[in-house]
C-alpha cells in the first residue's frame, strides 16, 4: 500500500525533530504530537507547558475530525468570596492558578484515540519511555535560550521575581539569562521521567497529583487534591462550517473557534469583490470585527450558552453580517481585546491522519507558580474570569473560562486537507484567516502565505490599544489605502512576533505534504518520504 509522506511543524525546531523522529519509527501523527509537546514545554517554557492546557483536533481520511477539549475548569474553592476584597482575578500568583491543568490529560485522550487507530493492524502505541525521551534529555541537559524567552523574561520579571519557584526554575543567579544560555530543567526532568514510568494518570491521581496540589496550597491557590482527581479531558464534536472551497473545522466552546470559523465563511461570500492584496486585508478585517462581536456576545462555558453556536454559521445569519460589511469603508472599531500565549504544532503521519494541536500556559510564564517538588509551572487561564456576578464570563466552580486557542483543519474540495493554527491570543483567528485565505483563496505557496506581512487587529500580549497594526513590508503596499477607508492604523516592526508563531501541513490527494512554519519564531517544518 501507497504511503504518504509524513510531515511536522513547530515553532521550535526541537520540538520538530522530535515529531520527526517518532514518525520516522512509524509512530502516530498523534504519537508525534505527544512528544513534541513535551519537548516544546521543555525549550518554550514561557509559552507553555504541562501546567497548561490543550485543544486537538485530530483526522482519520475519510472520517469526520475528532476534538479534545483539555481544558481546565475552575477548582471547587474558586468562588466569588474566595477574591472578595478584589476588583479583578490577580493575573500572577497564586489566586490566578484557579483552573486545572488539561494539556497532560489532553496528551491520555489523544494517545487512547491512537490506540484505536492501531487496532486495526493489532499494533501498540510506542511507549511512553519513548515518547518523552526527547523531553527528558533536554531538560536534564539543557537547550539553547531562544530571544522569545528572554524578551518573556525581561517583560515578567517585575511581576514574577517574587511568585513562588519561578526564580529557581527560569532565572540565573545573576538575573535573567542571555540568549544562547543553556536553560536546563533538572526538576521537570525527574517529574517527566515518573509520567513516563507510572504513566499519565499520575498527573491527576498519583504522587504527582499530591505534590502539584500541596505546592499550589502553599502558593495560595484555590486547587486542591479532589480538583485533579475529578478533572478529565473530553472528546468533543467540532464545529464545522461548508464554504465554496470545503469544510472548515476548529474546537467549540468554551474556544474562541466559533470566530476562526465565521471570519472565513464570511470572506468566502465576500472575496470576488477585492481584487487586491489590500482588498482582501480589509475585507477580512471587516469580516474579523463582524466575527468578535458575535464571539463576545455568545461564547462562554458550554453549559451556559444561550445558544447553539454552530446556527451562527447558518447561511441567513452570514449574509445578515455580510451586509454590515462594506468593500470602502471600515466599520469603527472599539472592543475588548483577550490576551494570550500559546504553541500550535501540525503533524501528518505515512496514513495520512492528522493533527492540529494548541499547547498554552495563557500569560508568558502563566502565573508564574512554579511547583517546586514537581518544577511545573501553572497557568493563569482563569484570571479571564469576571468578579461581575452578573457577566457572561462570571466565576465559578467547575466551570472553564474563555479561551483564545483555537487549533483549525479543513478538507478542501480538490482533496487536500488541511492542518494549521498559530499562537497569538487575538491574533489566532485573523493569521488563521490571513494564511488560509493566501493559500486556499488566492493561490500563494504556502510558506509564503505564512511569510508575508500581516495585520492584528486588537490588542495582543499585555497592549492596551485597540488599533489596526500592520506590518511594516505590508504596510508599503496597503496602508494609505487602509487609512483612506477609515482603519486606524499604526505600523509595527516586519516580521513581528506580535503577529503569531503560525503553521501549517497540508496533505495532498496524491500523497505528497506541505509543511511550512513562521519566520517570527524559532521553528521548522519537515516534510520526507517515510520509508
Amino acid at each position: 500500500m501507497k504511503k504518504n509522506e509524513i510531515a511536522f511543524t513547530a515553532p521550535h525546531f526541537k520540538a520538530t525533530e522530535t515529531g520527526r523522529k517518532i514518525l520516522e519509527q512509524g509512530g502516530t501523527a498523534i504519537e508525534a504530537m505527544v512528544a513534541a509537546a513535551a519537548t516544546i514545554a521543555v525549550v518554550y517554557p514561557h509559552m507553555n507547558g504541562l501546567g497548561g492546557d490543550g485543544f486537538w483536533l485530530v483526522s482519520e481520511p475519510g472520517k469526520t475530525p475528532v476534538g479534545i477539549d483539555a481544558s481546565g475548569k475552575a477548582a471547587e474553592l474558586a468562588t466569588l468570596g474566595f477574591y472578595c476584597g478584589h476588583d479583578s482575578i490577580p493575573t500572577r500568583g497564586g489566586k490566578a492558578a484557579l483552573t486545572m491543568a488539561g494539556a497532560v490529560a489532553g496528551w491520555q485522550e489523544a494517545l487512547a484515540v491512537s490506540q484505536e487507530w492501531q487496532a486495526a493492524s493489532n499494533a501498540q502505541n510506542l511507549p511512553l519511555s519513548t515518547l518523552l525521551d526527547d523531553a527528558i534529555q533536554l531538560a536534564k541537559n539543557g537547550s539553547a535560550v531562544t530571544k522569545t524567552y528572554v524578551d518573556a523574561s525581561k517583560k515578567t520579571f517585575a511581576d514574577l521575581v517574587h511568585v513562588q519557584g519561578f526564580n529557581e526554575a527560569f532565572l540565573t543567579a545573576g538575573g535573567l539569562y542571555k540568549e544562547g544560555d543553556n536553560l536546563t530543567l533538572p526538576v521537570l526532568a525527574k517529574t517527566l521521567e515518573q509520567l513516563a514510568e507510572k504513566g499519565l494518570d499520575d498527573f491527576y491521581h498519583g504522587d504527582i497529583a499530591a505534590r502539584l496540589s500541596k505546592d499550589l496550597a502553599t502558593a495560595e491557590s484555590p486547587i486542591r487534591l479532589a480538583d485533579f482527581n475529578s478533572y478529565q479531558a473530553k472528546r468533543v464534536a467540532p464545529l464545522q462550517v461548508k464554504t465554496s472551497v470545503g469544510s472548515l473545522y476548529n474546537l467549540p466552546a468554551p474556544t474562541q473557534g466559533i470566530a476562526s470559523l465565521l471570519i472565513l465563511a464570511l470572506y468566502d461570500k465576500l472575496y470576488k469583490q477585492g481584487k487586491t492584496a489590500t482588498d482582501m486585508a480589509h475585507l477580512l478585517i471587516e469580516c474579523t470585527k463582524q466575527a468578535f462581536i458575535a464571539r463576545n456576545q455568545f461564547v462562554t462555558d458550554e453549559s451556559r450558552l444561550a445558544m447553539d453556536l454552530s446556527s451562527l454559521l447558518e447561511d441567513e445569519r452570514l449574509e445578515k453580517m455580510c451586509h454590515d460589511i462594506a468593500l470602502e469603508r471600515a466599520q469603527p472599531w472599539p472592543h475588548q481585546a483577550k490576551h494570550g500565549d500559546t504553541i500550535w504544532m501540525g503533524a501528518c503521519d505515512s496514513e495520512g491522519r492528522m493533527v492540529s494541536y494548541i499547547q498554552s500556559l495563557y500569560w508568558e510564564f502563566g502565573s508564574g507558580v512554579v511547583s517546586p517538588s514537581t518544577g511545573i509551572v501553572w497557568n493563569n487561564r482563569g484570571s479571564s474570569f469576571s468578579l461581575d456576578k452578573d457577566s457572561l464570563q462570571a466565576l465559578s466552580p467547575n466551570l472553564k473560562p474563555f479561551h483564545t486557542l483555537n487549533p483549525a483543519f479543513s478538507e478542501l474540495n480538490d482533496g487536500r486537507r488541511m492542518s494549521y493554527g498559530t499562537m497569538g491570543g487575538e491574533g489566532q483567528p485573523q493569521t488563521q484567516a490571513a494564511l488560509f485565505s493566501r493559500y486556499v483563496y488566492h493561490g500563494m505557496p504556502l510558506d509564503q502565505a505564512i511569510s508575508e506581512g500581516r495585520w492584528l487587529l486588537g490588542r495582543t500580549w499585555g497592549d492596551v490599544s485597540h488599533n489596526l497594526k500592520v506590518e511594516g513590508d505590508f504596510a508599503e503596499i496597503a496602508a494609505d489605502e487602509l487609512v483612506k477607508r477609515g482603519h486606524d492604523l499604526v505600523i509595527v516592526d516586519s516580521c513581528n512576533e506580535l503577529m503569531g508563531h503560525a503553521g501549517a501541513v497540508v496533505l495532498h490527494q496524491d500523497g505528497h505534504a506541505d509543511a511550512a512554519t513562521d519566520p517570527r519564531s524559532d521553528g521548522s517544518a519537515i516534510v520526507s518520504v517515510f520509508i
